[in-house]
Formats: C-alpha cells, structure tokens, sequence
C-alpha cells in the first residue's frame, strides 16, 4: 500500500478502524510527555494473548538495521483488535508518527494515556529529553535519529528522543511487515552513519510534476534519507511562479500553492528540501528576458546562460528573486534552513584565457580585489554576496557546487558553506582532500556514482544500484577510491552524508515514470551505504530480492 499524504494531526480521527501497532518493552527508558499525561500500563490479562507462527531470522529491512539483539520469542506480527498506543497523548508530537503507521497496517486504531498495553500493541513514546523539540523539525545529528524496537511478549515498543526517530522506527516497522510479516523477537538499536541522506531532482530542464514528487518523497522517506534538493532554475526553465518576476516563469512550472504543499508533504516526513537557484551560471531562462545581463565576450558573441557579475544591475536581480523564492521555501522554527547558491560551469572560468576573453571581468575583478584580482575573485565574491542575501533571509545550512570554491589569498568562500562535490572532470578541478584539510565539510554527489544524467550524454552512463552497493562508500568523493586523508577527516562531521542527483540534460529520453523505475534501486543502494558504510551482510542479489518486496507498488 502506499503511503498517504500525511494530513495534519487534527485531521485524523482518535481511533482509525480496527487494529492498532503499539511497541511493548522498554520499561526503563524514560517518557517525556507534556502536563498531566500518563503513561499506558501493560495490563497482559485484559486481552487474550494472540498467536502466530513465529518471525525469524532478522529484521528484513533496507537499510538494514545496524545492531538487532535475538531473544526467544513469537516476535511481532499486526494481529486483530491490536492498537498503537501513545502514552504521552493526542497532542504529543508522536502522534502523527502513530497514527500514520496505524493507516499504513491496515487501520489499525490509535489510542492515548490512560489506555494500558495489551497483548499484540505498539507503544509510541518518546525518551530523554527530546520531547521538548517541535513537532516535525528534521534531526540533524544521528544520535537525533535513532531509536529503539523490541518485539517482546507480542507486544511492540518503540523509543527513540525525537519524533525522527519515531518515524525511522515506523518505517522499519512497515517495511517488516511489508518484507516477513513482522519482526523477530528482540531489540533493535538503531541510528545512522550520515546524518545527511537524500536525492536531488533538477526539475528545470524536465518539469516533474507534484504528484510525481510527492511520491519520491514518499519513497526516499521510507527509506530514511532525509533531504530533498530541488534545482527549480535553469537555462532551460525557471519552474517556480514568481511574484516579483513574472517574466521568467516557464510555462510548465510549480504554482506557489503547489509548492507549499510540497514542502508541508516533506516536512511531515521528517524530509528537509534544499532549494537551488544556481548562479552566476545556468540562468538561461532568467536571462532570456533580461538579455542587456547576458555575459559576452571580447569578440561580440554572448556565453548563453552566463550573467554578467561585472554588470551593476545583475545582484539585484538576482537578489530580489533569491528573497522572494527564500521566503517561498520556509522551515519551522529551530530547524536547519538549506539554501543552494549553485555556483558550478560559469563559463567565464572555464575559458582557457578567461582576463582576455572576458575584459570586462577582469576590470571588474582588478577594481575590487587590487591590480591581482581575478575572475575566480570575483565570483568568490559574487557567491559570497549573494550568500548573505539569503542568510538575511533566514537560511543557515549554505551548499554550493566544488566548482564554485577557488584559493585565492584575496577573495576565500564563506567558512560556513558546504562543498557539494560533484565532480573531477571540469576546468579548474580541486581535489576533495584540499576542501577537508582547509577545514570545510564537503557533501558526497560523486558523478561517478550518484549521477542519474538523462540520456547519458558527455559519457555518462546511468548508475546502477549495484555499483553503488557494492563500490561506493560515503568517503569515495571522486572517482573511484576513498578520498586521501586522514580517517579523522573523513567521519560524519565532515563528510555528512550524500545526494543523489537526477539531472534532466536531455529531458525527452525518459518519461517520469522511466525516471521513477531508474532509481529505485540506486536510492536504495545510498540509503544502505550512508545509513551504514561498512560492508553490507546481504549480497546484492539478496538486497535486490529485499528492496523490491519493502517497496510496494510504484508511486
């Protein structure tokens, strides 16, 4: 079945049909609940004990979890009359988790404090002091995203000290029953390698529609990655209604509304979205109607898709669209707010003599950074501006392109900015161990792996789940090998985590639906890898087997 747009709490009933998840167990951990709240009871004679055949082996799941103690036992399976049981109350900010793996089960029914646990429940509750974040705000750290299963006495408990982790348990809950019919007897303790996991969808070359995100949305967040990077600006497209700028908006684009209830979608499954407005480079749609900010060259001839950073009347432009698509793009309050400056493919740079071909640059670069400036200074400059518009805005979490960042002693990218690291192949190319040693953290999108190029053109060829699986870890940024430094350099606090990328260069060759089967696979594959880098224990023919039994009919 799949899953259901997730509505607000209020919207779903106190009891949904018949039927109720509740994990039993954990005594020990602690529940946060808010005032006056009490904790169910475990009341075994209330109801009779059901049966099954027992759950077996692990827990059959992608990604696999990373540590599952055995005990003897029947283990866990959905049963009539079970219930998913939150002590902490309707109001509690597991509620939503709840009542959405009860719909997920088959409707079973939801209830509250007061009610005791009985035989074939799930218990929902908190731990520690999580309980005091906001509903629905992404965890950043893995130990935010952990949680704690245990299948004991028929009955189903799940901790963790956040509601992430209370999603992440109900996935791997639904995937169980999806995959074995339940899970085994014993404890699950479980967390991430990467806090940072996710796809990225260039949806200006190829306009994808809602639907079609909401259900990659739906997919991904199944498979715990947690971030959804949406590039909405292009030279073939501007996907997004603009209110400021009503010029530049393709005909085939988001509306405002469409949008919002994107970000609602992904926020509800824990999914923070990254947007992107690329610049200097890649602003063809942009420029078509503002063609006086065209980049040209010494000859006459215009770089399409290139703005002219030396021209005055290019920052605002820029800037008033960033504002306006900044304050589109909101995040609740206390979580991470993501911008993507873009910043890769500026033409100017990729020159092989770019002062000569672009003059008026180079001026630029001289006035501002001395009679040494560079082009490379000023677009330093041009990002690290346009940075601070968004910052103003209430972005914290700055992403551009490793193409974008250059060493310079005049002009040095914001320390706060991630190095999204695609690729080694361009002009001007730093190895990803100079980023690390320089102190800056660096986001895997490693085009040998992680790129999903429709039409496979400049020698790309489509990435395969296995070739993930099997020879890429969240330390081989570029090429093939694990990036050369130090393993202190390499861990989760510098190398968070990874994206997938789809990109839409050749935006006929694949239909939506083409696209949605492509990579499957592959976003099964880095959920696997960056949830758990070491060498998985499934071979890829079993995985394989497993990911297409947890996923359900397409979305």
């Amino acid at each position: 079945m799949s899953n259901p747009i997730r509505q607000p709490r209020a919207a779903f009933p106190a009891t949904v049909l018949v039927g109720a998840l509740l994990l039993a167990g954990c005594s020990q951990t602690v529940e946060t609940e808010p005032p006056g709240s009490t904790s169910a009871k475990v009341n075994p004679s209330s109801r009779a004990t059901p049966s099954w055949a027992p759950v077996t082996g692990t827990p059959q799941v992608v990604p696999a979890v990373r540590d599952f103690r055995r005990a003897d036992g029947p283990g866990w399976r959905p049963s009539k009359g079970a219930r998913v049981v939150v002590p902490a109350g309707q109001l509690s900010s597991v509620a939503d988790e709840a009542q959405l793996l009860a719909h997920e089960l088959g409707g079973l029914s939801v209830v509250y404090s007061g009610e005791t646990v009985q035989p074939g429940d799930i218990e929902v509750k908190l731990s520690g002091k999580g309980g005091s974040a906001a509903n629905n705000v992404p965890a950043e750290a893995s130990a935010d995203q952990a949680y704690t299963l245990t299948a004991r006495g028929t009955r189903l408990t799940l901790t963790a000290p956040t509601d992430t982790g209370i999603f992440y348990g109900t996935r791997t809950v639904k995937q169980a029953v999806r995959a074995a019919g339940g899970l085994p007897e014993g404890t699950i303790e479980d967390r991430p390698d990467r806090p940072q996991r996710g796809m990225s969808l260039d949806n200006a070359r190829k306009p994808f529609t809602q639907g079609w995100i909401e259900g990659r949305l739906r997919e991904i967040a199944d498979l715990k990655l947690n971030q959804f990077q949406l590039h909405f600006s292009d030279d073939q497209g501007f996907r997004i209604q603009s209110d400021t700028h009503p010029e530049v908006v393709s005909a085939d684009h988001l509306t405002k509304a469409q949008v919002r209830q994107i970000i609602k979608l992904a926020q509800s499954l824990h999914i923070s979205v990254v947007p992107e407005l690329d610049s200097p480079g890649h602003l063809g749609a942009v420029l078509a109607h503002h063609q006086d900010l065209l980049l040209h060259k010494a000859s006459g001839s215009v770089v399409p898709g290139a703005i002219d950073i030396s021209n005055p009347k290019a920052a605002p432009l820029i800037d008033s669209l960033l504002k306006e698509m900044s304050e589109l793009f909101t995040n609740p309050k206390g979580a991470p707010a993501y911008w993507h400056l873009g910043g890769d493919e500026y033409q100017a740079l990729m020159s092989s003599s770019p002062s000569t071909t672009y003059p008026q640059l180079s001026r630029a670069a001289r006035q501002k950074y001395g009679p040494n400036g560079t082009i490379e200074d000023l677009a330093t400059g041009w990002l690290n501006d346009r940075q601070k518009t968004v910052e103003a805005k209430g972005k914290n979490r700055i992403e551009a392109w490793n193409d974008g960042f250059f060493s310079s002693p005049r002009a040095s990218a914001a320390k706060n900015r991630m190095v999204d690291y695609w690729t080694g192949k361009e002009i001007g190319k730093r190895d990803p161990a100079e980023f690390l040693r320089e102190g800056r953290n660096v986001l895997n999108f490693n085009d040998e792996f992680l790129y999903y190029v429709l039409g496979e053109p400049n020698q790309f060829t489509y990435p395969t789940g296995q070739r993930i699986y099997e020879s890429w870890t969240p330390q081989v940024l570029r090429h093939t090998q694990p990036v050369a430094v130090p393993a202190s350099m390499t861990g989760p606090d510098r190398i968070p985590g990874a994206r997938f990328a789809i990109w839409a260069d050749r935006s006929q060759a694949q239909t939506q639906a083409q696209v949605a089967a492509g990579i499957r696979l592959p976003l099964a594959a880095l959920a696997q890898k960056t949830w758990d880098s070491r060498k998985p224990a499934l071979s890829w023919t079993d995985f394989q087997a497993l990911a297409n039994r947890v996923a359900g009919p397409p979305r």
